[in-house]
C-alpha cells in the first residue's frame, strides 16, 4: 500500500561547506529516475544504480571547491543519507528490516539494514586496489563509510569474497539499494512505528 500524497516521502538536503557545495533531491516512493552529477564518474554510477535498485528517484548535484576527491566523496554520501533519512520521517508504517544477497561475477555482496533511529554500521568491502575506476581506495570506501553512517539507522554491508574491486563495492551498493528498498516499504496492515517502544 503506498503512502497518501499528503504523506509523500521527498526530502530536499543542501550541504555547502569551503570545500564542496552538495544538493540532493529524493523521493522513497519513486519510480528509480536519477540525476546525478559530482563530476566523479563512478560515483554518479554507483548512486545511480542505489536509485534504480530502490526505486528511489534521486536528483544529486555535487561540486568540489578545492579540488579534493575525498571531501567531494564524503559530502555527497553525508548529503544523500540525510535526505534519505529526512524523507523517511517518523518512519511510520514502515517494514522496519530488509536485507539482500547480491552477485556481480565473481563477487558476492550482501547488506542487512534496521531502519530503526539508532546510528550503527559494520563494513567490509574488501577492496584491494590502491584506487578504483579513479578514485582512491581509501576515499571510495569513505564514501560508502559516510553513506552508512548518515543513514541513522542499523547497516551491516559485507563482501563476502570477489576479485574485482569494482565489482565488489557495486554488488554491496546495490544489496544496499534493494535492502533499503525492503524496510522502507510501507507495510499496509500496521499502524504507527514498528516498536515495541511505540517510537524509532
Amino acid at each position: 500500500m503506498a503512502p497518501s500524497p499528503a504523506a509523500a516521502r521527498k526530502a530536499r538536503v543542501e550541504r555547502v561547506t569551503k570545500e564542496t557545495s552538495v544538493t540532493v533531491e529524493v523521493n522513497i516512493d519513486g519510480d528509480g529516475n536519477t540525476k546525478v552529477k559530482t563530476g566523479l564518474p563512478f560515483i554518479d554510477h554507483l548512486i545511480t544504480s542505489i536509485g534504480k535498485h530502490s526505486m528511489m528517484d534521486i536528483t544529486l548535484a555535487g561540486k568540489s571547491n578545492d579540488g579534493i576527491v575525498h571531501h567531494l566523496a564524503e559530502d555527497v554520501a553525508i548529503a544523500l543519507a540525510q535526505a534519505i533519512d529526512k524523507a523517511l520521517g517518523d518512519r511510520a508504517r514502515i517494514v522496519r528490516f530488509g536485507s539482500a544477497m547480491v552477485p556481480m561475477d565473481e563477487a558476492l555482496a550482501y547488506v542487512a539494514i534496521d531502519l530503526v533511529k539508532r546510528q550503527y554500521h559494520r563494513m567490509d568491502v574488501k577492496l584491494e586496489r590502491a584506487s578504483i575506476e579513479g578514485i582512491p581506495r581509501e576515499d571510495l570506501e569513505h564514501f560508502c563509510r559516510s553513506l552508512l553512517q548518515g543513514l541513522n539507522a542499523c547497516t551491516h554491508m559485507v563482501v563476502e569474497y570477489g576479485d574485482n574491486d569494482h565489482h565488489k563495492v557495486e554488488a554491496a551498493l546495490k544489496a544496499f539499494a534493494l535492502a533499503l528498498r525492503a524496510a522502507a516499504s510501507i507495510d499496509g496492515r500496521r499502524k504507527g512505528v514498528p516498536s515495541t517502544k511505540g517510537a524509532m
